[in-house]
């Protein structure tokens, strides 16, 4: 059979006119797509690309982006490709050989996606992402044009995160909550997250007793699962996929690889999260809310806390009682009231050591003494999310 045949094949499953509704029907009708896929789900055991798994899911995507829907494909695997041909046997611990082996698996994973996608009269576009992109202005803005015009060219992107260059401090940590960022970024309709377990189960799927889990609705429904930890060759685990249903806000379905072609046709496989309220938060604040750590605390008085997670205020010089940690401007910190408890994350705009002169002054003062650059927040209103109501 001919790739052209194959390929038409492969949309005729898809397109047929069903006997009745799609059980998700939200999946069904999506124009838009994101779909994620785990290192293990397109590797082999020994840690290098399995042609065959990605010829299959290239299959199932190219049917889908045939019969109309616009596919956004965030893949993981760079680091678990490079593992092989560095001559490791697992994934190194140390960043700086993450990196390397990042930086040779990525070439090679893409360069199969461009082969296989290639049966299909598919182009692919590489796109790698790191957590800077989400939360600063101007890389937000170039990578949603970059994706945007990607999709307007019939383009499929192939998104992962900058694994050679992402440092430990500042990166999304797996591509589960990378791919819920990408679907806001892109405004998807839906996020498949594919991964080598058909569904979230109540324990261990292995274990007698274990059930699936069809449904989520909301956080009742997730009382006692356990959910479990990272896998062999990549970095998330059961418990950063439901993050990222959260975070998303649009249906999701989590199921495995070989269940693809059904999850995109709407049916009923794996575990649906059914969409919030269709509100959208930006995608600075969920990367803040979701996938940073902060790297020091600022304490505020009652009256900060007060302004910061009632009113949705800046955080001036005059609320901040005591800072803890390390930090340089622009990193992440963590907001605490007199009790230490997180109320809020932010972007500071001081190092820390600038901060203790600032404390409990008003920004005109700072302005008069020391300077008018001194006349500005320590974190202001858009580059902070609440956390925690008082």
């Amino acid at each position: 059979m001919s790739a052209e045949q194959a390929a038409e094949q492969a949309t005729r499953t898809v397109t047929a006119a069903p006997l009745a509704p799609a059980p998700r029907p939200e999946i069904a009708a999506a124009r838009r797509i994101v779909v994620k896929a785990g290192s293990s789900s397109l590797t082999t055991r020994q840690g290098t690309i399995d042609a065959d798994r990605i010829d299959a899911l290239v299959d199932v995507l190219a049917a889908r982006r045939r019969a109309g829907t616009e596919i956004v494909f965030v893949s993981s695997g760079a680091i678990a490709a490079g593992l092989g041909p560095l001559g490791l046997s697992r994934r190194p611990n140390d960043l700086a050989t993450q990196q390397a082996a990042a930086s040779v698996g990525q070439g090679l994973l893409v360069a199969r996606y461009t082969s296989s996608f290639a049966r299909y009269g598919f182009t692919v576009g590489q796109v790698l992402l790191t957590a800077d992109d989400m939360i600063r202005r101007v890389h937000h803005r170039n990578a949603s044009r970059a994706l945007g015009q990607l999709l307007h060219l019939g383009i499929v992107p192939i998104v992962n995160e900058n694994d050679t260059v992402a440092t430990d401090e500042i990166r999304f940590g797996d591509n589960d909550r990378l791919a819920a960022l990408v679907a806001h970024l892109t405004r998807a309709d839906a996020l498949v997250l594919l991964s080598d377990v058909d569904a979230l189960y109540t324990g261990d799927p292995s274990r007698p007793g274990s059930r699936r889990i069809a449904d989520v609705r909301g956080p009742a429904d997730l009382a006692g699962v356990e959910l479990g930890g990272s896998g062999r060759v990549g970095t998330g685990g059961m418990i950063t996929k439901v993050e990222a249903a959260r975070i998303a806000g649009i249906p999701v379905v989590l199921t495995d690889a070989a269940s693809a072609a059904h999850a995109l046709a709407g049916d009923a496989v794996g575990t649906y999260f059914h969409p919030g309220d269709g509100r959208r938060r930006s995608t600075r604040h969920l990367w803040l809310a979701h996938a940073t750590t902060g790297q020091g605390r600022v304490t505020l008085d009652q009256g900060a806390v007060d302004a910061v997670v009632k009113r949705h205020k800046s955080l001036l010089p005059a609320g901040v009682t005591g800072v803890q940690g390390d930090f340089a401007a622009g990193d992440p910190v963590d907001l605490c009231g007199a009790d230490g408890r997180v109320v809020a994350r932010g972007l500071v705009n001081y190092d820390a050591g600038e901060i203790p002169n600032l404390m409990g002054r008003s920004t005109r003062w700072l302005a008069r003494e020391l300077g008018p650059e001194y006349e500005r927040e320590i974190i202001h209103r858009d580059d902070l999310v609440v956390l925690a109501a008082d």
